[in-house]
């Protein structure tokens, strides 16, 4: 039986749930691991089988995305992916074509594996949040031990094999301070092309109500602000950095696929080792269980009304103070796990890290728009390096 979505939709996979070989402070998902006390957290064979075949029978032609995740899914051993693979190509149909995305620490890269990833064109995303000693600030094993020479050390196997590669990198109060070095660090010493910042924001119950880890609202927008007056001067069409191509959508009025800054939200499903579906990654939790691929198909989760209400609600209940911000359009009040502050007048639901947003965006306003202008024309963005642009 075919099972067939309205529109293309994005399931993000933790094959095995929240386990993991190292202790990064500022992990959110580690935490995850009580939902499912005494579970062998290693997706058995039936369910990745209905995983796989409901996905690929849901999406229309053209790319279909199988995007794995953990906890550090290279644990579960490269067999697993390699039956990932076969199910894939043999429920495919003739006008698809598979795309898989691993999202890995990079300690455990072997050359097998790089090999593996490189055969079957896997999009690889590496986490590394800067030069050693700001990478080691966090990123920690369970020991408690530094990472950075390991995570080097699987990037440069992966390169080896020209294994595509996207940098992930977290902006924390410890390298929020350093937006260049860590820039440059991945531009030119990891030599990585693609990549994506991503603010840590850790809300806690007691004053001063974000962990000390939390980026600081301000420092993140002077964050993006200063990678991207390097990235416009002389990077533009060599390096691409996801919140830029974001950006560039919103001033383009196109859609960009970021879930972040888009109107709505409620199609990006997290998968859980077990089959239980969540309404989206940063909510996994009781309330936002949808229920199991096992016995419910992932359209008809999708497609629930307590799903479409949650996708919803990002825009019914956003701030009183964002929708009447003239960037608006390019932020859409960012990620609803973010809406905890308090805006003018007692307004809730503010995103915490809105003054940073406003800051980069005003700031980015100029060269956007320049940006825009040309690709309008049919033009190349990279000519924006011979420009002379206003902010």
């Amino acid at each position: 039986m075919t099972h067939t979505a309205f529109a293309p939709f994005h399931v993000m996979v933790k094959p095995i749930g929240a386990i993991c070989n190292l202790d990064c402070e500022y992990c959110y998902y580690l935490s995850k691991r009580d939902l499912y006390r005494g579970h062998s957290f290693r997706m058995a064979t039936a369910t990745l089988e209905r995983y796989v075949r409901q996905l690929i029978e849901s999406q229309p032609a053209g790319e279909v995305t199988l995007a794995w995740q953990g906890g550090e899914p290279t644990l579960l051993g490269l067999e697993f992916f390699q039956q990932a693979v076969t199910l894939a190509e043999r429920y495919r149909r003739s006008d698809q074509h598979i795309v898989h995305t691993l999202q890995t620490n990079g300690t455990r890269l072997t050359d097998d594996w790089a090999r593996f990833l490189k055969e079957h064109d896997f999009l690889v995303g590496i986490s590394i949040d800067g030069p050693p000693p700001l990478h080691d600030a966090y990123r920690v094993d369970k020991h408690g031990r530094p990472t950075s020479t390991q995570v080097l050390a699987g990037l440069a196997t992966l390169q080896k094999r020209a294994v595509a590669i996207n940098g992930l990198c977290t902006v924390h109060a410890g390298n929020v301070e350093h937006a260049l070095e860590v820039y440059r660090f991945l531009r030119d010493e990891c030599q990585i092309s693609f990549m994506q910042f991503i603010p840590i924001v850790e809300p806690i119950d007691t004053p001063p109500y974000v962990s000390s880890r939390t980026v600081n609202p301000k420092l993140w927008g002077q964050f993006l602000i200063a990678v991207f007056d390097e990235w416009v001067q002389r990077d533009v069409g060599s390096v691409f950095v996801q919140i830029f191509e974001a950006a560039l959508s919103a001033w383009l009025g196109l859609p960009h696929g970021l879930c972040i800054f888009s109107e709505t939200c409620g199609r990006a499903l997290a998968l859980e080792h077990n089959g239980d579906v969540y309404s989206c990654d940063h909510f996994v939790d009781a309330e936002h269980r949808l229920g199991n691929l096992n016995n419910t198909t992932l359209v008809q989760l999708l497609d629930s009304p307590q799903q479409k209400q949650f996708g919803n609600d990002k825009q019914e209940r956003l701030a009183n103070q964002c929708r009447s911000c003239d960037v608006l359009f390019a932020c859409r009040g960012e990620c609803p796990k973010n809406r905890f502050a308090r805006g003018p007048s007692d307004d809730p639901d503010l995103n915490y890290l809105c003054s940073g947003y406003q800051d980069f965006f005003h700031h980015i306003n100029g060269p956007m728009s320049q940006l825009a202008n040309l690709i309008r024309h049919g033009r190349s963005a990279s000519e924006i390096l011979k420009l002379e642009f206003r902010r």
